[in-house]
């Protein structure tokens, strides 16, 4: 399942460049923004304008971000809380009130969760002919079946753990599902802990049709479930024979991920990254999530083994992994799924046999995925590259990729043509570094050069370079976007990209690599922006300048979309360039920690958030620089965020956008976002968010009833069908 996390970091609320943090009435606190986020996908869910399979999907994507906050933010949260290290949040809170608030705020929204569930889903399924069943609705056969089934396909692979004075707790892996047992052997008092993990490769929905065999759906139109666990629970006989079975708690465990080590643990980054790997599988537990009344026995032998006190136990009436209805999304159902989006051909690359890098020097190809295709622009440009006899040399940062990736294939390809290969893979993506590690030595034994980045900086940039021999010489051709080259999340996540020879930009692309690659001091670029050397300065320019210009009676605006907003700096410099009469309009999908409309501080700027069927992931910025028309201003696309982490700890990159007609097409992207009336959210001062309404008049063909993917998709098949 794909996650809509807005990528919090483990870093913190780290000190920012200037501007004091802590302070209530400028900022709002980072958790809270994020738990607020993730109210917003909760209520996809709650919102019944949404299929409704697609409801269950944003039902098992709120369970998904709220695990990885856990892992992320809480675990870090409660290791300063023992350490004494006491930082305040943005909003002035220590960090055991920030728990606590934490705290009181997940408990509501899983008691939202399981009510969504229970009241509006579950019905909704049963009135679509899909049924999801308890093992005590069914009729005696159809426990048979199941039975049978369990001891043929379940029973060999299950492994029960006894703790008893010869066998130690077990070890309760990371998000794990598991079952606590109490049982006693007959005629004795003495109560027995056994635990079992409820097994990995065994689906968690069995499908039980009224006609064949039990795990396989023979008609989708009238589907039954029975979940994985009510089985294990109701064979438990045979797993404990001879035994008197006494309690009964499903139970699963939440671990932090941010293990901290020492830098000279190793020389080696490979080395390093894959023992923090290791070290992380044995984090500290940080969350106990069970069922409705839990067992008290087994709940306080739980806490004593686990370490964990009361404000650690999530107790919840819904499913205990949300994740588990993923069988669900794979139901042969159109009915009840958003309608297929398959991306259009970029109208200058629909020709197959076209020569890109021609198309290229004609004029920048902008992209904007995954309304257009990845695999005919970004993925074909590096394809090209690797088997053109021109090219001498290809050069990519790899952040995040898939296992089966087509630039992996077609970098391999390339080195063992001869061409110069050299990969910049970042092995501390987060959740992605045993797949990183993977990737770096397959590329290694293929005879691709690989680096690592730079020590104490995430490499987080999405650039790609192409060296090329032609008839005057050497020519660089480059892509940067602002999503990974992940083919997979390129058709889910909304990113946009240039493909460019502007020889001004390409040697700035060119010292990038030279500076990720080898040693290079290169801190100055001509019109790159690039963290930590030159983004956050030339961003507070830009801010600056358009606040000059406000006093000065010239037009004055700030467009910008990202993922989020935390940056102090950044913050303060907005809210300056406000008072300054700059009308400021924030397109922010995930935690937003500026405090807009409040009189006299950011009463010009205005923020609003989307979640609709794609992740905005793409960020935009734009700046009028003087002019009325917001093509003849200056725009930028980058890889970066508005946060600490991305300005100072991060290797970024954020390129200009020149061509007239990717200034129109990014002004189009803004406008449609802030008009959004169908799933778009505005920030109130007081950093909750209210829900914008579509206007009685509103035409309903229009981008502000229909949303921005309706919209943009419509829009993009109009823009190829008006260039044919």
């Amino acid at each position: 399942m794909h996650s809509l996390d807005p990528a919090s970091s483990a870093t913190g609320d780290s000190a920012p460049m200037d501007g004091v943090s802590g302070d209530p009435l400028r900022f709002i606190g980072r958790d809270a923004s994020w738990l607020e986020f993730n109210r917003r996908v909760l209520a996809e869910a709650m919102d019944d304008r949404t299929p409704l399979l697609e409801r269950v999907k944003f039902l098992t994507i709120f369970a998904s971000n709220l695990d990885e906050f856990f892992m992320k933010r809480v675990g870090m949260l409660k290791r300063r809380a023992i350490s004494g290290l006491e930082l305040l949040t943005h909003d002035g809170r220590s960090v055991r009130e920030n728990l606590a608030q934490i705290r009181a705020s997940v408990m509501q929204l899983i008691r939202d969760q399981a009510w969504c569930y229970q009241r509006q889903v579950l019905p909704a399924l049963q009135e679509s002919g899909i049924q999801i069943l308890g093992y005590a609705e069914l009729n005696e056969t159809d426990r048979e079946r199941l039975d049978d089934w369990f001891r043929s396909s379940v029973f060999p692979i299950l492994t029960p753990l006894a703790v008893d004075p010869g066998h130690r707790f077990p070890f309760i892996s990371n998000l794990s599902e598991n079952l606590g047992i109490l049982v006693a052997q007959p005629g004795r008092s003495e109560r027995l802990f056994a635990r079992l993990k409820i097994p990995d490769p065994v689906p968690r929905l069995v499908s039980l049709p009224r006609r064949g065999d039990v795990g396989v759906v023979t008609d989708p139109r009238q589907a039954r479930f029975v979940p994985l666990e009510q089985i294990l629970r109701n064979n438990l006989d045979d797993v404990f024979p001879g035994m008197q079975l006494l309690e009964v708690m499903p139970f699963r465990v939440t671990r932090s991920t941010g293990v901290e080590q020492e830098a000279e643990v190793s020389d080696d980054l490979l080395e390093h990254v894959e023992t923090e790997l290791h070290l992380r599988r044995f984090a500290e537990t940080i969350r106990l999530e069970t069922g409705e009344n839990p067992s008290p026995e087994i709940l306080d032998l739980l806490k004593e083994e686990l370490e964990l006190d009361d404000s650690d136990i999530y107790s919840s009436a819904g499913p205990l992994e949300y994740a588990d209805l993923g069988e669900l999304l794979r139901l042969d159902r159109a009915d009840l799924k958003d309608r297929p989006w398959v991306p259009v051909i970029p109208p200058r690359l629909r020709d197959d046999e076209q020569d890109i890098f021609a198309a290229i020097r004609d004029r920048d190809i902008f992209v904007h995925h995954p309304y257009e295709s990845f695999k005919a622009s970004v993925e074909r440009f590096i394809a090209q590259a690797a088997k053109d006899p021109n090219v001498l040399a290809i050069k990519q940062t790899i952040y995040r990729t898939s296992r089966e990736s087509p630039f992996v294939e077609s970098l391999i390809r390339a080195a063992e043509d001869g061409k110069q290969v050299a990969v910049l893979v970042e092995l501390r993506a987060r959740f992605d570094e045993s797949k990183n590690v993977t990737f770096a030595r397959m590329l290694e034994n293929h005879g691709v050069h690989v680096a690592y980045g730079l020590v104490g900086l995430k490499t987080h940039c999405k650039c790609s370079l192409v060296v090329r021999k032609e008839h005057d010489g050497l020519r660089c051709y480059a892509h940067v976007g602002t999503g990974n080259y992940h083919p997979g999340t390129a058709l889910l996540y909304t990113d946009c990209g240039l493909l460019t020879c502007d020889p001004v930009i390409t040697d700035d692309v060119v010292n990038v690599f030279n500076h990720l690659t080898g040693r290079s001091f290169q801190h100055e670029y001509r019109t790159l922006l690039v963290a930590p050397h030159t983004m956050r300065r030339r961003f507070y320019e830009l801010i600056d300048r358009e606040a000059a210009n406000a006093r000065q009676g010239k037009p004055a605006r700030i467009l910008a979309k990202m993922n989020q907003l935390e940056d102090v700096g950044i913050i303060n410099r907005l809210y300056e360039a406000s008072n300054a009469g700059v009308r400021i309009h924030l397109v922010v999908r995930g935690f937003c920690c500026l405090r807009p409309g409040v009189p006299g501080l950011s009463e010009n700027i205005t923020v609003t958030a989307s979640i609709g069927r794609f992740l905005e992931h793409s960020r935009i910025f734009h700046f009028a620089n003087g002019r009325e028309d917001p093509i003849e201003g200056e725009w930028f696309i980058a890889s970066a965020d508005w946060m600490v982490r991305n300005l100072s700890d991060r290797v970024e990159v954020g390129i200009p956008i020149r061509d007239l007609d990717a200034k129109r097409r990014l002004n189009r992207i803004l406008e449609l976002n802030i008009s959004d009336r169908r799933r778009a959210w505005e920030l109130m001062p007081d950093g909750t968010y209210a829900r914008r309404a579509a206007s009685e008049t509103a035409d309903p063909s229009s981008a502000e009833a229909l949303g921005i993917f309706e919209a943009l998709c419509a829009e993009t098949v109009m823009g190829v069908r008006g260039h044919t």
